[in-house]
Formats: structure tokens, C-alpha cells, sequence
């Protein structure tokens, strides 16, 4: 009889166990989430100092590459003229600036300690940086053969669809 009680009193200490670690797992996870709404909310008020356009009217995206990768404003309109205009001027003034390693725009809503951030600053002479024009919107290309600028880039990308939320995707 006290092997079926050790037992039993063992089993319930397991599933103690684990009730309580899935309640911890939970309350974090939630306590992650509220923490990332917030961080997306005062991004999203900061991106409007900053950015012309409507971001709830426009969508950027952020596809990696081999060699860098793809940034992408469009209008979630293409027939919505202002919004592409304002997309357009907006991304030729960043490309123009992040040639001669002005990130000073995404330093001022993601924050200066933004991932590959500095890095991209630093190395801005390293990559190459073409700006074109999309039907509803436009594109800057992150071209570069250096591996710590290509890494660099991929996280800044990673941070901008992260704090960016439904404003942003991969892609």
C-alpha cells in the first residue's frame, strides 16, 4: 500500500509540476505580447512623424536575399495616386540618404540601438543601393558581397516587420 501511495503522491507532484510551469508559460507569453503591442503602437505613432504616407492605407515589405535584399512600400491601393506619390518621394529621400549612411529616419523610430543598425551606417559605402519605382508604390535594392553587411541587413529587416507588425511582412 505506501509503493501505490508513493506513486500516486509522485504523480501528483508531476502534474503539479507541470500545471504550474504551463501557467508560468502562459502569463509570460502574454506578458510578451501586451509588451510587443505596445512597442508596435509607439512605432507605428513614431512612423508617422517620420513617414508621409497612411501606413494603414500601404504595406512594406522586406524580402532577404543571397546579397541583401528588398525593400518594398506599396499603396494596398494602386489606384489611391496620393498615397503612391507620397511613397515615391519618401523612398527616394531614404535611399539618398542611407547611400551617404544616413539611417538617422529608422534610428528615430525603431530606436538607435536597432539590429544592424550601426552596422549599415558604418558600412554604408559597402552596399549598394538602387531605388525604382513600382506601379503602387516603389522599392529600394540592399546590394552588397560582404557577409557582416548581408547579416546586418537581414536583422534590420527582421527588427522593421517585428516592430512594424501588420504594417509590415517578409516577402
Amino acid at each position: 500500500m505506501k509503493l501505490k501511495n508513493r506513486r500516486t503522491q509522485t504523480l501528483i507532484t508531476v502534474l503539479a509540476l507541470i500545471v504550474v510551469a504551463t501557467t508560468a508559460y502562459i502569463l509570460i507569453d502574454r506578458g510578451e505580447q501586451q509588451a510587443q503591442a505596445a512597442r508596435q503602437a509607439e512605432i507605428a505613432a513614431r512612423s508617422r512623424q517620420v513617414m508621409p504616407f497612411d501606413l494603414e492605407r500601404t504595406t512594406h515589405r522586406f524580402a532577404k536575399s543571397a546579397d541583401g535584399g528588398v525593400q518594398t512600400v506599396t499603396s494596398d491601393d494602386p489606384a489611391d495616386a496620393e498615397q503612391v506619390a507620397l511613397i515615391r518621394e519618401h523612398l527616394t529621400e531614404e535611399a539618398a540618404g542611407f547611400s551617404k549612411g544616413d539611417y538617422g529616419d529608422p534610428a528615430s523610430i525603431h530606436g538607435g540601438d536597432m539590429p544592424g543598425l550601426r552596422e549599415l551606417e558604418q558600412g554604408h559605402d559597402r552596399i549598394a543601393i538602387d531605388y525604382a519605382e513600382l506601379p503602387a508604390g516603389a522599392q529600394i535594392t540592399y546590394t552588397t558581397t560582404e557577409t557582416s553587411l548581408i547579416t546586418a541587413l537581414h536583422a534590420w529587416f527582421d527588427a522593421q516587420v517585428t516592430d512594424h507588425g501588420q504594417h509590415a511582412e517578409h516577402g
